[in-house]
């Protein structure tokens, strides 16, 4: 293999080696050849292969400094990469949460209004109940139930216009509305100037525990008045409800009108 080995003095020398076990050195100035022993030949084998092993290790830091480099770059690039993922998972996951506290927070004041609602709407229902039990007080004055009868039998007749008229009543009140159909004849014709033939049922009644008053039916009872206790009641807390609600739970900042 053929190689330089450069010397500590002014003569370089050529050195040629062969498969043999000596070698030969030939002087450049002067051109002699000289026999090299097997020590010389070793130290230059050895020297040969330090230069080669330095190159390799040279080399092989190189190949691993830009290794090195190379995957820092691209562990960079994928932390980075993953990162980015990360905080728009997690910015994803926040609106998601902060949406569902909306949500939850729209429901539960949903949930608390409506259960107010219910609550007032069952007190206003005790209270008409309570006031449906107190009209058994005016039926058990004759001469304030009388009167009242009278006005709602004119009324439910007004009402009808009809030439034949059916009246049906509790049937402890056929008495009492049999005086006030008498009453009422004369007061229609006069107001309506329109004849009426009144008949009050003697079969068909309202319930025993009914409040009292009357239903007025047309001949052909296709048309009904309804003209009881308990339906003067129900109209006219409906049309009073906006007055109740503001009595039991004050104004209602979001009603600017009431009808």
């Amino acid at each position: 293999m053929p190689g330089f080995i450069p010397g500590r003095g002014t003569k370089s020398w050529k050195a040629t080696i062969s498969g043999e076990r000596g070698g030969k050195q030939t002087d450049e100035q002067t051109g002699t050849t000289m026999a090299l022993s097997d020590v010389d030949v070793q130290k230059q084998i050895k020297h040969m292969m330090a230069f080669i092993e330095q190159e390799a290790n040279e080399k092989a830091e190189e190949i691993d400094a830009k290794s090195e480099e190379e995957f820092n770059i691209e562990k960079g690039r994928l932390v980075q990469t993953q990162r980015l993922k990360i905080m728009e998972y997690y910015e994803k996951k926040e609106k998601q949460i902060e949406q569902q506290k909306k949500i939850q927070m729209s429901t539960m004041r949903n949930q608390a209004r409506l259960k107010v609602l219910r609550a007032r709407d069952d007190l206003i229902s005790e209270l008409l109940s309570d006031a449906k039990l107190r009209l058994s007080g005016i039926v058990a004055d004759p001469a304030i139930y009388q009167g009242l009868l009278d006005k709602l039998v004119l009324q439910g007749l007004l009402r009808l216009l009809e030439p034949v008229a059916i009246i049906r009543c509790r049937p402890q009140d056929l008495l009492l509305v049999e005086a006030a159909v008498q009453k009422a004849i004369p007061e229609y014709m006069m107001v309506s100037q329109k004849c009426v033939e009144v008949q009050v049922d003697q079969e068909v009644h309202l319930a025993t525990n009914a409040a009292g008053g009357v239903e007025v039916y047309s001949g052909n009872q296709r048309i009904k008045v309804s003209n009881t206790l308990e339906s003067r009641l129900d109209l006219l807390a409906q049309q009073k409800m906006p007055d109740i609600r503001k009595a039991l739970f004050g104004a209602n900042a979001n009603r600017k009108f009431f009808i």
